[in-house]
């Protein structure tokens, strides 16, 4: 983490072909690929346009491609991938989120954000998981905290009134965007 930092997104843990892969938050997921066109929306995040074509966690750490962030950091609420079977994600447990290990790397890394933030720092939590987390947690520097569902297809479903019936994920995935856009505007 370099630089100044405004916001912290954090998710709930890397996806199995994604960042549990590349090693950086949201890059290569499924779910990442939203949260890293509305940061780049935003100017604060430049993305090489190579990994648009290749957006999977092993093809961009084979390709070398990184993104460049400014003023935002990203992490997960818990840091590996939590699967059953080593293939298909599942989200974290309660337990594994309250282990002292977790809880001391959560507050470590909100203590490195906040040393880095001229103001609060505002964290967005993508999903209930993080959501948990968060408001869970003791011993951390302060910080305001707002909450988006998770960006996958069955985040946005779950969250939509009637469980997203009659909608189109299209339509949902752009109103989520609009709330990180105006989450990601300076205060």
């Amino acid at each position: 983490m370099e630089g100044v930092v405004r916001v912290l997104l954090m998710g709930e843990a890397p996806g199995p072909r994604g960042a549990d892969q590349s090693g950086i938050p949201f890059w290569g997921d499924r779910a990442g690929k939203i949260v890293y066109q509305a940061l780049e929306k935003a100017g604060l995040a430049e993305v090489p346009p190579d990994a648009w074509a290749h957006w999977d966690g092993k093809t961009l750490k084979e390709l070398g491609l990184k993104p460049k962030l400014r003023c935002v950091a990203l992490g997960n609420s818990y840091p590996r991938c939590p699967t059953a079977d080593g293939h298909t994600f599942k989200a974290p447990t309660n337990a594994e989120l309250k282990s002292p290990e977790n809880q001391t790397r959560i507050r470590e890394e909100l203590r490195l954000a906040a040393s880095r933030c001229p103001g609060p720092l505002r964290i967005i939590a993508l999903g209930k998981r993080a959501q948990w987390l968060f408001e869970e947690l003791e011993g951390a520097p302060a910080f305001e905290l707002h909450v988006l569902p998770h960006p996958s297809a069955q985040g946005l479903l779950q969250s939509a009134p009637h469980k997203g019936k009659g909608m189109r994920l299209q339509d949902l995935e752009a109103a989520w965007l609009a709330r990180l856009a105006a989450l990601l505007e300076p205060s």
